[in-house]
């Protein structure tokens, strides 16, 4: 025992000598979160949007009224032909373009089949699909309000028509603000390559340094250098862990309905699986560059297939067949169900149960070539 602690030990006055390292260790998770907190926002507010009005009515005006008021959309021009709109919207001064032809206000005053052109910017294909969901929901509303009017003349003095109003209730995320989406995930993402890439460089090192030689004759056992070796980064981990929380529910107002030891329970079962990558890439690394490249190798493909941005279920068959593979896919289920549902244990069986099975199987085998390098 006294072993492993004077290696601990070791461990940590390396870190503290190396003032880059204790910075990216501490400070780089509160500065990721707090840019993808506030930067990375899937929320479409006040869509820049021309409008070209040819019919100039007070119907046409009360459509274009009702697609500001909806919030989603602002007036960023007026124009008065057709042919302004491609500058307007090649030079990023609107997103979209709304163009109401002649004889709108007649169609409406007349119940007769009425149109609007609207013109998306297509080259960002998130926000142009956000706009032309919100643009059809204007529209139903603005056609329904004639519905009623319609209804309501043809129906005689008090006559009421009998109209479907849906009561929406949106739960664990009522605002629908993307932060509280993407902020558990940056929990996941910060213990993922932090925990990988301080095991993979502390051994490294030692080969950089010419140390691990040393160690290994000297009467310092394998299993106590690989936990001289882990017990640094787990830790390392976990005060990552609670800067990342604290950060989120203090600076960026993110809420944690479920419970906090369950969640560092959890974290514990993931840094399983990121200490084994980050022992099995210290074992084909030969520098600090390489193991640098390497964990860019494994960290990418599994943002991208673990369901960070990306919602699974819309990847091709072999994709979605291949993220069950993946420890990040699970934590990020775990992690979003505690800080968003408020999920317990019950809930999160299945979850934990792959995350563990895969968490052991990669330690296992990076372990086992691990000490077949220390032989």
């Amino acid at each position: 025992m006294k072993e492993i602690l004077a290696l601990v030990r070791k461990e940590f006055i390396q870190f503290s000598r190396d003032p880059r390292l204790v910075f990216i260790i501490l400070a780089a998770p509160i500065i990721q979160l707090v840019l993808l907190g506030y930067a990375a926002v899937l929320d479409v507010r006040n869509l820049p949007m021309a409008v070209c009005d040819l019919d100039r009515t007070r119907e046409s005006r009360a459509y274009v009224e009702a697609m500001v008021n909806s919030g989603y959309f602002r007036i960023s021009s007026h124009v008065g032909e057709m042919d302004l709109i491609d500058r307007l919207i090649d030079d990023g001064t609107a997103a979209m373009a709304v163009i109401i032809p002649r004889g709108f206000g007649d169609d409406v005053l007349g119940y007769r089949q009425a149109s609007v052109e609207v013109i998306v910017d297509g080259s960002e294909s998130q926000t142009a699909t956000i706009g032309i969901n919100a643009a059809s929901a204007v529209s139903t509303r603005f056609s329904g309000q004639i519905l009623r009017r319609i209804l309501s003349e043809r129906g005689g003095p008090g006559f009421e028509p009998v109209m479907i109003d849906p009561e929406i209730r949106v739960w664990y995320n009522p605002a629908l603000k993307s932060r509280n989406f993407f902020v558990p995930g940056v929990l996941a993402l910060v213990l993922m390559m932090m925990t990988m890439l301080v095991t993979a460089m502390a051994v490294v090192r030692e080969k950089e340094t010419g140390t691990m030689e040393q160690l290994m004759v000297s009467p310092i056992r394998p299993y106590q250098l690989l936990a001289g070796k882990i017990v640094p980064s787990t830790a390392v981990g976990l005060a990552d862990a609670v800067l990342v929380l604290a950060s989120a529910r203090w600076l960026l107002w993110v809420p944690l309905k479920g419970s906090v030891p369950l969640l560092f329970l959890m974290i514990l079962a993931f840094i399983l699986t990121t200490l084994g990558l980050g022992l099995f890439i210290s074992t084909i690394s030969q520098n600090q560059q390489q193991a640098m490249f390497t964990s860019v190798f494994f960290i990418l493909p599994m943002i991208l297939l673990g369901g960070f941005v990306f919602p699974i279920a819309n990847m091709p068959r072999f994709f979605q067949w291949l993220t069950y593979g993946i420890p990040i896919r699970y934590f990020f289920t775990i992690v979003r169900g505690i800080f968003l549902k408020g999920v317990g244990w019950a809930e999160l069986q299945d979850e934990t149960a792959a995350l563990l099975v895969i968490g052991v199987v990669v330690f296992g085998l990076s372990l086992l070539r691990f000490r077949k390098k220390l032989g």
